[in-house]
């Protein structure tokens, strides 16, 4: 009999271990428990802790409530403006409701990865190429938006959405490269532009009053001349002063023109005459070179062209020069003046043939 009831009991004890170590359960901190009991769900969430359900009866769910980050995978789309890219991004999310993700879906992380995707290519379609590269904060908003609505009901909230990457054809590329370098140049001219204004402006003003103080223009130029023979050795050439020529012209201006020196002629006395104008020079006429002369061979020489006869030739006095004849340094007188008449002598016999 006494052995009947330790059998019965080591049975009992056996079987009271059995069951709670079936019906003992363990949810970590970042975890909470749904218990369906004959598939109805039990009011109430598990917390964290040591909890017992019913061997056979409860079904416990285990829910994780940290912040999931998933992936989305690359879309294919085309923007508003016609334009091929390809679009990433990275979702942030956590479930809030337990109850509510395990009973209102299937699975919440595949309903949300599916619901990520399709709001990705909505959103491409809606914006523009400039809007993907340079308003992401934008589009990161609304994106969170078109996924949160229907994750409220599933019990999950979006934290956060970002664009992780825009993938563009090597054509637009190229197209934008070529677009950001003529922007980088049109700045450029501009910047340059205003900068030659301004400097034509300094300029203008040092002009002018250096036009008030000639001397500082002369400062300036040995400033200059400094700067150049300061970098290494070279030959300068330094302009003429402009003072000094101004100074020159105005002396060569008041300077009072002399006529040249006319000798008087003196009086030609009975035994002397006036000498004869000389004539006065011409320009000789250009002489064309002579080919040269191959040796043994004859030289043939050109007549001097005749004159043309005219009839009416003003006459011509002794001392005057022909008009076509070259002038001449020193003309010698064709008539002598004849000596003094006086009369004869007795004792002239024996000098007459010397006369």
């Amino acid at each position: 009999m006494v052995e009947e009831l330790l059998v019965a009991a080591a049975a009992t004890g056996t079987a009271a271990v059995v069951y709670v170590a079936s019906a003992a359960r363990v949810i970590k901190q970042y975890e909470k428990g749904v218990v369906l009991r004959f598939g109805r769900l039990r009011k109430g969430v598990r917390g964290p802790g040591f909890t017992m359900v019913v061997p056979f009866m409860d079904r416990l769910q285990k829910v994780n409530m940290q912040i999931v980050t998933m992936p989305v995978p690359s879309q294919d789309g085309i923007t508003r403006d016609n334009v091929t890219v390809r679009v990433d991004a990275v979702i942030y999310f956590r479930v809030v409701d337990a109850a509510a993700a395990i009973m209102r879906v299937e699975d919440y992380r595949f309903a949300v990865s599916q619901i990520a995707q399709t709001s990705l290519r909505s959103i491409i379609g809606k914006s523009d190429l400039d809007d993907l590269l340079s308003n992401r904060e934008k589009l990161n908003q609304g994106l969170e938006l078109m996924i949160d609505n229907p994750a409220v009901d599933w019990g999950v909230t979006i934290d956060r959405v970002e664009i992780k990457d825009v993938s563009l054809p090597e054509t637009m590329k190229r197209s934008m490269a070529r677009q950001a370098e003529a922007d980088r140049e049109r700045r450029a001219r501009v910047i340059n532009a205003d900068a030659e204004l301004q400097a034509s402006k300094k300029l203008s003003e040092a002009a002018r009053g250096m036009s008030e103080t000639p001397a500082a223009l002369q400062l300036r130029l040995l400033q200059t001349i400094v700067a150049v023979a300061a970098e290494k050795n070279s030959t300068l050439v330094l302009p003429f002063p402009v003072e000094l020529l101004r100074f020159l012209e105005r002396a060569s201006q008041n300077q009072p023109q002399t006529a040249p020196d006319q000798a008087a002629p003196e009086q030609a006395g009975p035994d002397h005459a006036a000498p004869p104008p000389e004539p006065e020079p011409r320009p000789e006429p250009a002489m064309e070179p002579e080919p040269p002369v191959e040796p043994g061979r004859p030289v043939e020489l050109e007549a001097a062209p005749e004159r043309p006869f005219t009839a009416e030739r003003p006459a011509l006095r002794v001392h005057d020069p022909h008009p076509d004849d070259p002038p001449l340094a020193h003309e010698p007188l064709l008539h002598e003046p004849s000596p003094p008449h006086r009369a004869a002598r007795s004792d002239d016999a024996g000098t007459a043939g010397c006369i």
